[in-house]
């Protein structure tokens, strides 16, 4: 069986917790920040775990994450 491709848009926003679950980057976070309070600012620079809905269509895409 051939190997399977990756694809790269999607490896480079998500990647996988110790304990196999998916993180991504939070939006509204690049620019126009200036009226974003600091305590709005500061938890969109946490990580946040992708939905169990769309956690299929992400393994999808990374099959060797």
């Amino acid at each position: 069986m051939p190997k399977l491709k990756t694809r790269k848009a999607a490896a480079k926003r998500f990647r996988a917790t110790g304990t196999g679950k998916i993180v991504r980057r939070k939006a509204s976070k690049n620019h126009l920040l200036e009226h974003k309070s600091s305590n709005k600012k500061r938890n969109l620079s946490k990580t946040a775990l992708v939905h169990e809905r769309d956690e299929d269509n992400v393994r999808l895409m990374l099959p060797y994450l």
